[in-house]
């Protein structure tokens, strides 16, 4: 009985969208004019946005989207010869009344590199990915083959309807706005996802054979929160701009296990069965994570592309993180362009601890203990080549479309490149060794170099004196690409029955 109802429950969760408790505030209308602006920040309905460019360039859309609204924050800067556009996905509709919570984030950076070569950086969140370590295991507190491996899929829904002890889950998302310095060199924003369900599957990073357990999840769990806190500083007089990524792993409040024949309840009071009704020990979801050694990590993959040149990747001991696996915990991954000229550099040794804040010792959480991170490299085709992740290699199929309108002679090179993230400059995993289903805060640091300032007019969206790029038409193409990118997600989301292949349009 139990494996019937949480098997209903999960093929909801699949399958449909379920009313969220609070619907997002209307969305705004998002302007070529925008991009005048030293900065703006608010919520796009992407597919408005993108039908309404479609439109105009006779490009053709997937069928049965003309309903669909998919709501991202975004946030723009630009100042100082460099652009950034972020992109954090809020929820998807086909009503107006179901949503769907997908933590989707995005950040692209455009710039002239020191020698005046046109640059565009992209790092990506992947998912959270759970782990056992096994004794023979590769890198010692870190995720690898030989290991037992959960990837952890965060999708936001009420699931209150199936059953009256289970807790209404009520996903909400805020967002974190953006704010600068009186300079505009300083800049910080976010976004934070509450009270999200995520699928636990079984999942192997052979690179010979990447897959996933297809059946039903062995888990789900109920995170308290998801954030994603950016911070950007611009330094004209070094010409480098350096962004600072925190990812913050709320604890788990909840977890629904598969113990073959029956769905056991964790949570933090002890175990119970599916109903709620019957306590079967005291055992706590914390207790459980523990005993059984799972660890936690966040996988991310980062993208570049340089004019007239290709890009390489290397640690700080020289191996080439494309091609290795190894170690960054303490020290930086550095991508050059052919001719040595460096590009960017993704710092893991800044701040290689975390802090882990302990529920159990301290229920207000405002205490924490510090640990250390592991990060390595990992291949790429460990992860491109899993069925599991098609919902994220749907987006990349568009990106040649951002090369395009920053730079046409360079179209043919990036189709062959980043729209296939097998092909990545390189995969990393942050992992969390001690963790027992809390709290993490952890925050890499990325530096892009830049080309010396240049000085030009422009307006703010306050009206004061700034310096715009003569790219803006590329940060708008790159928007258009996003919201494309949200529709096959949406479709790998929300119609996975008759999928269509979806097929890339030509440059523009």
């Amino acid at each position: 009985m139990d494996k019937t109802i949480i098997g209903v429950l999960l093929i909801a969760m699949i399958l449909s969208t379920i009313p969220i408790a609070m619907p997002l505030a209307s969305a705004q209308t998002l302007q070529s004019s925008d991009f005048s602006a030293s900065s703006f920040a608010k919520t796009v309905d992407y597919f408005n946005f993108v039908r309404t460019y479609a439109a105009v360039n006779n490009i053709t859309l997937p069928d049965g989207f003309s309903n669909y609204h998919a709501y991202a924050y975004m946030t723009y800067i630009n100042a100082s010869g460099m652009q950034l556009l972020y992109a954090g996905l809020e929820n998807v509709t086909s009503d107006g009344s179901n949503y769907l919570d997908i933590p989707m984030q995005s950040v692209i950076l455009h710039y002239k590199s020191t020698d005046s070569q046109d640059v565009v950086a992209e790092s990506t969140f992947l998912m959270l990915m759970a782990f056992n370590e096994s004794p023979d295991t590769a890198f010692p507190g870190s995720p690898t083959i030989n290991d037992t491996l959960y990837a952890s899929f965060s999708l936001g829904y009420d699931l209150s309807f199936l059953n009256a002890s289970i807790p209404a889950f009520n996903s909400q998302v805020e967002v974190i706005p953006l704010t600068h310095s009186s300079d505009n060199l300083t800049w910080s924003w976010g976004m934070t996802y509450t009270n999200l369900t995520a699928l636990w599957w079984r999942t192997y990073i052979d690179p010979n054979d990447p897959h996933f357990d297809s059946g039903f999840p062995v888990a789900l769990t109920v995170y308290s929160d998801l954030s994603f806190i950016y911070n950007l500083t611009i330094n004209p007089s070094t010409n480098t701009a350096t962004l600072t990524e925190s990812h913050e792993i709320g604890r788990i409040t909840d977890m629904w296990l598969d113990a073959t024949p029956f769905w056991l309840h964790y949570n933090s009071t002890g175990t119970y069965g599916l109903s709620g009704k019957t306590k079967w020990s005291n055992e706590t979801v914390y207790g459980f994570l523990q005993q059984y050694g799972i660890e936690m990590s966040v996988v991310d993959y980062q993208s570049l592309i340089v004019a007239n040149h290709t890009t390489y990747s290397d640690t700080e001991q020289g191996q080439n993180a494309t091609q290795q696996e190894a170690l960054v915990s303490n020290s930086s991954i550095s991508t050059y362009s052919d001719n040595g000229v460096k590009l960017f550099n993704a710092n893991f040794g800044s701040k290689q601890s975390y802090d882990l804040y302990n529920y159990t010792a301290d229920p207000t959480e405002s205490s924490y203990t510090t640990y250390q991170a592991v990060t390595r490299t990992a291949s790429a085709a460990d992860f491109a080549g899993n069925s599991l992740f098609d919902f994220q290699t749907t987006l990349v199929r568009y990106m040649p479309l951002v090369v395009a309108y920053l730079d046409p002679g360079i179209y043919a090179k990036a189709e062959s490149t980043i729209s296939d993230i097998s092909k990545a400059n390189y995969f990393y995993i942050t992992s969390y060794p001690t963790y027992g289903g809390y709290k993490i805060v952890n925050d890499p640091i990325f530096t892009a170099y830049l080309a010396p300032t240049q000085q030009s007019t422009g307006t703010t969206s306050n009206g004061n004196s700034t310096s715009p790029s003569g790219n803006l038409i590329a940060l708008a193409a790159i928007v258009v690409v996003l919201a494309i990118l949200v529709i096959g997600a949406l479709a790998y989301a929300m119609r996975r029955r008759g999928r269509a292949q979806p097929v890339s349009p030509p440059p523009p």
